[in-house]
């Protein structure tokens, strides 16, 4: 009778201190998913805010540039309104990097399958970012792969499509895009290259500046050879059809 009870007294200490233990573990997991949405909710305002302040302050910096000064490189750029940039270096990089800039809502997935098909089957690899999803890495994220980035530059595309616009976008893309090593901008490479600024350019001229885009720190702008070379005169023969068709309508 003795053992019995020592027993019925065992286990109800037993689950009294199960009880204890499930009630610790629920609060404490209450804790970390309110922190959890806490940081999400700062993280959603902070970016909205961020955003919206620059859809009328100039980014001053961004975590390319402050790569390129940790490694010892010089940051040169000089920024250009994009009423000052002549009209044919828009016309350059929407024929280079995104035809339908003004007709998609900040992504292109024609343009992203068709890549896929294109890297599958063995050839130039290229990716299918639009100018917005670019502007959105290159202003606010760092460059490289990987999911957690590309969900983030998801977030920053569709802000800045619906809280800048098309102009204002390509008018921080081409001041914030890479043209050469430590050079960023569009003004500050045609000043590299050319000896002028952006306000007067060729159709030659605002292509290799396009052609150097997707890899910035490997092509040449100036004496460009092999694929650069055949890539910028390809885009050379498309910026008229970017006029002509009115493929740039939205940033004139």
């Amino acid at each position: 009778m003795t053992d019995r009870r020592s027993d019925a007294n065992k286990g109800a200490s037993t689950s009294r201190k199960g009880a204890k233990r499930q009630k610790t573990r629920r609060p404490l997991l209450f804790r970390v998913a309110k922190m959890l949405a806490m940081l999400a909710l700062i993280f959603l305002l902070g970016s909205l805010l961020l955003v919206a302040l620059f859809r009328f302050v100039n980014p001053p910096i961004t975590l390319t540039m402050l790569g390129d000064v940790v490694q010892g490189h010089r940051v040169n750029k000089r920024w250009m309104p994009i009423e000052q940039i002549d009209r044919t270096m828009p016309r350059a990089v929407i024929a280079a990097e995104d035809a339908r800039f003004c007709q998609h809502q900040g992504f292109d997935f024609a343009a992203i399958q068709a890549a896929y098909r294109r890297n599958q089957n063995g050839g130039r690899i290229r990716g299918g970012s639009t100018i917005s999803q670019q502007t959105a890495k290159n202003v606010f994220l760092w460059q490289g792969g990987g999911y957690a980035r590309k969900g983030l530059e998801a977030w920053f595309t569709f802000l800045i499509e619906n809280l800048w616009g098309k102009r204002r976008i390509m008018e921080v893309y081409l001041n914030v895009a890479e043209t050469g090593i430590g050079t960023y901008g569009v003004n500050a490479g045609s000043l590299r290259y050319f000896k002028h600024d952006a306000s007067r350019m060729s159709a030659r001229e605002a292509a290799q500046i396009a052609a150097v885009l997707p890899l910035p720190k490997k092509r040449a702008g100036i004496a460009p050879r092999g694929y650069t070379r055949r890539y910028g005169n390809a885009i050379t023969a498309r910026i008229g059809v970017v006029r002509n068709d009115g493929l740039d309508a939205c940033v004139r």
